[in-house]
């Protein structure tokens, strides 16, 4: 019997996230979110804060939100509403010995993740991005499209890697980050800032 599943977000993001769904063996029974779209792209089963979690105690769910503070607060959301949360991994993905990935976290196709890194939970690893030996990539952070991340790396929580970003190895890279498409990352990044260009300066204080 297939496992269930319902995706929380009925945006973009969530169009690729079934996809991985569906190559992962899951069911797709529909989505949620408290805004009903003009034009779904699949079964619309009403909004995150009035779905009837507990007649759903069999099925999984996944919070396909792009934004990482609003990704990671409705999984709390839906945790406290007793749901259980699934962790999505593409079939094409390659996980190295000793890899540890976090619950409700994202590792979309293409993505390698090499020996003894960390991923934490509801982490976005996506299209082709690749996380090299005895990372750690903290919760709620968003590695975007061919990111490269040498090894012995840390990426602190609610962080975002724009695409085609790197990182070189050994460096610290705070919570709440910004860094820009394109950046190459040669040494640590504070807590709460914006970094671009190559390599990496940083131009602002987030709010």
């Amino acid at each position: 019997m297939k496992k269930t599943l319902i995706i929380i977000g009925m945006g973009g993001h969530s169009k690729v996230v079934a996809d991985v769904a569906r190559r992962s063996g899951y069911e797709l029974l529909g989505f949620l979110d408290n805004r009903k779209p003009d034009a779904p792209h699949g079964t619309y089963l009403g909004t995150v804060d009035e779905f009837p979690y507990a007649q759903y105690a069999d099925t999984w769910f996944f919070v396909a939100i792009g934004n990482n503070p609003v990704r990671q607060k409705v999984a709390e959301q839906l945790k406290a509403a007793g749901a259980k949360l699934a962790t999505l991994i593409d079939p094409s993905a390659l996980l190295g010995s000793g890899v540890t990935v976090g619950e409700g976290t994202l590792v979309m196709p293409g993505c390698i993740v090499n020996a003894d890194s960390t991923i934490g939970s509801q982490v976005i690893l996506n299209t082709a991005a690749t996380v090299d030996h005895d990372c750690v990539v903290g919760d709620g952070s968003h590695l975007s499209p061919g990111v490269h991340v040498a090894g012995t790396v840390q990426i602190g929580n609610l962080t975002h890697v724009g695409i085609g970003a790197s990182v070189i190895q050994s460096v610290k890279i705070g919570d709440r980050v910004v860094i820009g498409a394109g950046a190459a990352v040669v040494r640590d990044v504070p807590d709460g800032v914006t970094a671009v260009g190559v390599p990496a300066k940083i131009i602002k204080t987030n709010e």
